[in-house]
C-alpha cells in the first residue's frame, strides 16, 4: 500500500538555499515520505521581517525545487495577509487532508523552544514532529529538563518521554495522523541564509550554495543588492 504520509517544511527561506534542499530530501527519503511540502512564511509574527518581498520568497521556492516531483509548494501564507502561525497552516491542512499523517519537519534548534511557540499543544494534535538533527545530538528527557546549555523546560522534556518514537517504529507513523515524535539524524551541513544575504551584499559569489535557478531569479529581479 503507498504511504500516505505528507511532509510539511515551513520557514522563511530568506533565500532557499542548498542546506534547506538537502535537508528536506534526507527527510523524505529517511522517513520514505511520498511528498514534502514547502510553505514559505508570509509574514513571521516572532521576528523582524524578511529581506524580500513574500511573493518573491515564494518564487525562489518554486525555482528551487521545481525539478523535484517528491517536493510541492504551498502559497497559502503567502496568500494570506494574516501572520503566519504554524498550527493554523496545520489546521487547514488537516481540513483539506482529512485523516492523512502529516509530518512537520523542525530543525533541532527550533525545536528546543517549542513549548514556546503559540498553541504548540494542538501542533502535537495535528501533525507528527520529526526533529532533524546532527548525528550523535541526542535529546534526553532529563538533560533537556535540567537545561544543559539552556534554559530547563520540563515541558518539553515530557513531550520527548511521552511521544518519543523509536528510529525502528518510523513505519507506526502511518497508523495514525499526528501525535508522535521522532528524532532524525542529517548530514551535517554548514550553510546559512544569514552568511547567503551578507555575500549577496557584498557582490560577493554565491556558486554552489544556491541553486543556479535561485541565483538566476535572484539577479533577474535585483534581490538582496549590494550595499
Amino acid at each position: 500500500m503507498p504511504s500516505r504520509l505528507l511532509g510539511i517544511f515551513g520557514g522563511t527561506f530568506d533565500p532557499v538555499h542548498i542546506g534547506h534542499l538537502r535537508l528536506a530530501e534526507e527527510a523524505r527519503e529517511q522517513l520514505a515520505l511520498p511528498e514534502v511540502r514547502w510553505i514559505p512564511a508570509g509574514q513571521p509574527p516572532h521576528r523582524a521581517g524578511p529581506s524580500v518581498a513574500p511573493a518573491h520568497r515564494l518564487a525562489l521556492v518554486r525555482a528551487a525545487v521545481a525539478d523535484n516531483p517528491a517536493f510541492s509548494v504551498d502559497s497559502a501564507e503567502v496568500d494570506s495577509a494574516a501572520p503566519s502561525y504554524t498550527v493554523t497552516t496545520l489546521e487547514r491542512l488537516r481540513i483539506l487532508e482529512g485523516d492523512r499523517p502529516l509530518v512537520l519537519l523542525l530543525g533541532a534548534d527550533a525545536f528546543l523552544g517549542f513549548t514556546r511557540w503559540h498553541r504548540w499543544r494542538d501542533i502535537v494534535a495535528l501533525a507528527h514532529l520529526a526533529v532533524l538533527t546532527r548525528p550523535g545530538v541526542q535529546f534526553d528527557p532529563a538533560r533537556v529538563a535540567a537545561g544543559e546549555g539552556m534554559h530547563a523546560d520540563a515541558e518539553l522534556a515530557d513531550l520527548i518521554a511521552e511521544r518519543r518514537l523509536d528510529p525502528a517504529e518510523r513505519a507506526s507513523l502511518e497508523a495514525r495522523p499526528a501525535g508522535s515524535l521522532l528524532f532524525v539524524p542529517m548530514a551535517p551541513l554548514a550553510v546559512s541564509a544569514t552568511d547567503i544575504r551578507a555575500r549577496l551584499r557584498e557582490g560577493r559569489s554565491v556558486r554552489y550554495l544556491l541553486p543556479p535557478s535561485v541565483i538566476d531569479y535572484i539577479a533577474a529581479n535585483g534581490l538582496y543588492r549590494p550595499e
